[in-house]
């Protein structure tokens, strides 16, 4: 008995052994298909574009990648990457991002030094120690409040009880939507906030995951042509020569590669200049950096003419003053941040000219 205790427990043991040596080997067998999994679908090798740390091209150009979202605050950074595909100065390349957070992300672990981003934002990135400083503006006016469509909302009072999306706490449709419900005696409380990615509102209105939303072009269109929402409120009825973008550098970009800056700035004006006078056209450039239908954003840009400009992008004390007051009051920002911290309008050229764009390639995959 003794004996055979002692063998099977021999055998036990061996095949605890072997048990353990093939679930390891099992592990490091996925572990490896994993990371080649990785690999094949990042494709290191076939990657064109310059990485993140790169300053200059093959070609000696020096280059420069700005961050953006799909909306139309921003469109002036994919134009001004279609423009710098053949011309001789800086080449910037636009990168996309979906939500703001993620490029928040980016410039605080300083793979990205220059960005597109809601205004409040770049004043919170300040207040924390972030040294970022706003440039130049995205555009004016061009947010809209949507309601579904089936709703008989004719006011935000109507909205009491419903779920309405925000791009932001930190955004300027936050600001401006909450003093509306003030002089309109609606308490914060009897609307239901919920922050969602810009390009997710329209597919949520349509499943009536929310009744309403406060966003940037094409993102209010879109629920528009497809049937499921309707405009409550164009953002310029609401505050004439609205603001929600700007374009932000990082201060160490600034001091060390000051002519690349002015560039940027230069290049992002005179797309604004080129977008204002050629609708159609800009449409056709950016609708692959959208990813969006071009109808959609034709659409944006030209029904009417100006739901949108591209001119008085200068960003004024008095209009940054407004926004960081009104974010003080709603609890988002903490520090009245002098001006003088916060903007540089030394790069802004004193005439501003249309970018000089050639339609060639317009309209292909990027």
């Amino acid at each position: 008995m003794k004996k055979l205790a002692i063998t099977l427990a021999r055998k036990t043991k061996g095949n605890t052994d072997m048990l353990r040596s093939s679930t390891a080997r099992w592990t490091i067998g996925l572990v490896v298909v994993i990371g080649a999994l990785a690999i094949l679908r990042y494709k290191p090798w076939e990657r064109t574009t310059p990485q993140s740390d790169a300053t200059h091209l093959a070609d000696g150009r020096e280059v420069l990648r700005v961050g953006f979202l799909p909306v139309t605050c921003h469109l002036t950074c994919p134009v001004t990457d279609f423009a710098t595909k053949t011309s001789k100065s800086t080449r910037f390349v636009s990168q996309r991002f979906t939500d703001f957070p993620t490029v928040v992300e980016s410039i605080k672990a300083g793979r990205l030094e220059a960005s597109f981003m809601i205004a409040p934002l770049a004043m919170k990135l300040r207040e924390q120690g972030v040294p970022v400083k706003i440039l130049y503006l995205g555009h004016r006016d061009g947010s809209e409040v949507m309601v579904r469509k089936d709703l008989a909302v004719t006011s935000l009072r109507d909205l009491r009880g419903k779920t309405f999306a925000i791009p932001s706490k930190y955004s300027n449709q936050n600001l401006v939507i909450h003093k509306l419900m003030q002089d309109q005696d609606v308490k914060p409380e009897e609307i239901k906030f919920v922050e969602m990615p810009p390009p997710d509102m329209p597919g949520a209105l349509a499943a009536k995951a929310i009744d309403a939303y406060f966003v940037g072009e094409p993102f209010a269109a879109k629920a528009e042509l497809d049937g499921s929402g309707r405009v409550l409120y164009y953002a310029k009825d609401i505050w004439p020569h609205f603001i929600s973008c700007v374009l932000v550098v990082h201060e160490k970009l600034i001091q060390q590669r000051p002519a690349v800056v002015k560039d940027l700035v230069r290049g992002i004006a005179q797309s604004g200049e080129w977008a204002e006078t050629h609708r159609l056209e800009a449409a056709k450039v950016v609708f692959p950096y959208f990813r969006q239908d071009e109808k959609v954003v034709r659409y944006v840009l030209t029904m009417p003419p100006d739901r949108v400009s591209y001119r008085m992008l200068n960003p004024s004390d008095a209009e940054m003053e407004k926004i960081r007051d009104m974010g003080i009051q709603a609890g988002i920002l903490k520090v009245k941040t002098p001006m003088s911290e916060l903007l540089d309008r030394s790069f802004i050229p004193s005439d501003i000219k249309a970018a000089d764009i050639d339609m060639t390639s317009a309209g292909q995959a990027n």
